[in-house]
């Protein structure tokens, strides 16, 4: 099954989010109209931009999941999509990462912020 896909579809339904190709190569990303918020790599993983700052306040959270992996000194993180409830909490991520888009991002979040898996950072429109 690919879950990856399944997400997608889920997420392509959410008015706020634009289906475009992913700044790190990766074939499908879905953004906002000034950032990407989330991109797909392969049948089973995802990549959610938080920002660094939401990270660091939900890090102990996150690092409660096993779903879940954290890159040091990134904003993005990487859902592993086996199942539904990972779909969804990919869902809740997501959501949580279009609230971030809402307010200025903090001096410590100017920096590039790199893809995990090309070390490319993604361009802020």
């Amino acid at each position: 099954m690919n879950t990856a896909r399944h997400a997608s579809e889920r997420l392509m339904s959410w008015p706020s989010l634009i289906a475009d190709r992913a700044a790190c190569g990766a074939e499908l990303g879905l953004r906002t109209a000034t950032q990407q918020i989330v991109h797909f790599h392969g049948e089973n993983e995802a990549d959610v931009h938080l920002t660094r700052a939401m990270v660091a306040r939900l890090r102990p959270a996150l690092l409660g999941s096993t779903a879940l992996r954290l890159r040091a000194g990134s904003g993005w993180v990487t859902v592993r999509l086996d199942t539904g409830s990972d779909i969804d909490l990919l869902a809740t991520l997501v959501s949580a990462a279009l609230q971030a888009t809402g307010a200025p991002y903090p001096a410590d979040d100017q920096a590039p912020d790199h893809c995990t898996r090309t070390g490319r950072p993604f361009a802020r429109s």
